[in-house]
């Protein structure tokens, strides 16, 4: 029998269900998602990679290579995706914003994208481009920026960075202008060098007036973390960093898998990660170096993702089973529940 602990319902051991994924705050993970998501729903979230590069040197970097997608392709894919109904697109990389021959190139990517029909844009950045170009990529449409903030003072950031000096004092300075722009959320790795300062970074990060607060292990580092419990004033401007840190504080890890969570990645079926033009079944497995699932472009594209849901089994894949994240757990579990449906 299950029973409530305030925003999870708890399970068979390991087995933990989001009682109401909208109450995570991650804003693609709906309730009326998960119930209505099947191959011929709208493509309901596209993470595209543009490049390769990136002028940080981050120790955790998950570096994914090709150097950059040619503009022809890259404006293709989000044709493509939109032909299939897409809601929310983010684009990724290394850097996205050193992607293509001038800024001009990305501007006019997501203002395509916006006028094919996409309903969200978001950029995952270092937060280190100029700021006249992130306003132009607002002013087009991008209306998410994730920006990674891995310290609370200079010394530790420009660090962390790869020793880039006067990165982290840039970084912050354009943060607190985003925020005043745009729905904007920072994204804290955890490693070795920086987890003693978690709460420190977490509250500074929250003093720039940010929407929200992504705080995450790298995946070399293990996957459980221990903190102290923070402010309720400051839990309750933060509905992301409400829920991940509740899940530390009960001893649930951000990675993986336990024994009584679903078996299969039903995620896969209406959300889709693109790297040199092949489909992955999401951007942890591309990044942790897992195989496509084909080609983009193919036919039946959406039905091949249904079909390699339905076969492939997560615990038994060692990326699934190790760095699965726990709002991709609650989605699927919440899917099964959803849909009366068994592993």
């Amino acid at each position: 029998m299950s029973h409530s602990t305030g925003d999870v319902k708890l399970g068979e051991p390991g087995h933990i269900i989001a009682m109401n994924l909208d109450d995570i705050g991650f804003y693609t993970m709906t309730d009326d998602r998960c119930a209505s998501a099947s191959v011929a729903s709208p493509l309901a979230r596209g993470e595209l990679i543009l490049s390769s590069r990136c002028n940080f040197r981050c120790p955790y970097c998950r570096h994914v290579g090709g150097g950059d997608l040619p503009k022809a392709q890259a404006l293709g894919i989000i044709a493509a995706w939109c032909r299939d109904g897409l809601q929310n697109l983010r684009l990724s990389g290394g850097e996205p914003t050193m992607w293509g021959d001038d800024p001009g190139d990305l501007v006019n990517l997501v203002s395509r994208a916006r006028r094919l029909g996409v309903r969200r844009v978001a950029l995952s950045t270092n937060g280190s481009a100029d700021i006249q170009f992130y306003k132009s990529l607002c002013w087009e449409g991008v209306d998410d920026f994730s920006v990674s903030l891995d310290a609370c003072c200079a010394t530790d950031g420009d660090r962390m960075a790869g020793n880039v000096a006067g990165a982290w004092d840039k970084v912050v300075a354009n943060i607190r202008r985003l925020a005043a722009w745009a729905y904007t959320t920072v994204g804290v790795v955890l490693t070795e060098s920086n987890e003693a300062q978690c709460r420190e970074i977490v509250t500074f990060a929250s003093s720039l007036g940010v929407a929200d607060i992504r705080v995450i292990p790298a995946a070399q580092r293990g996957s459980k973390i221990e903190v102290d419990p923070l402010p309720p004033e400051l839990l309750a401007r933060h509905p992301i960093l409400r829920y991940r840190w509740g899940n530390f504080l009960r001893g649930r890890p951000v990675r993986g898998l336990g024994p009584g969570d679903a078996r299969r990645c039903h995620l896969a079926i209406d959300d889709m990660a693109v790297a040199g033009g092949m489909h992955y079944p999401c951007i942890i497995y591309l990044r942790e170096g897992g195989k496509p699932i084909g080609k983009f472009g193919c036919h039946g594209m959406r039905q091949d993702r249904a079909r390699w849901s339905l076969v492939h089994r997560t615990h038994e894949d060692p990326i699934c089973s190790r760095n699965c994240l726990d709002v991709c757990v609650d989605y699927n579990n919440r899917f099964e529940e959803l849909h009366d449906i068994g592993s």
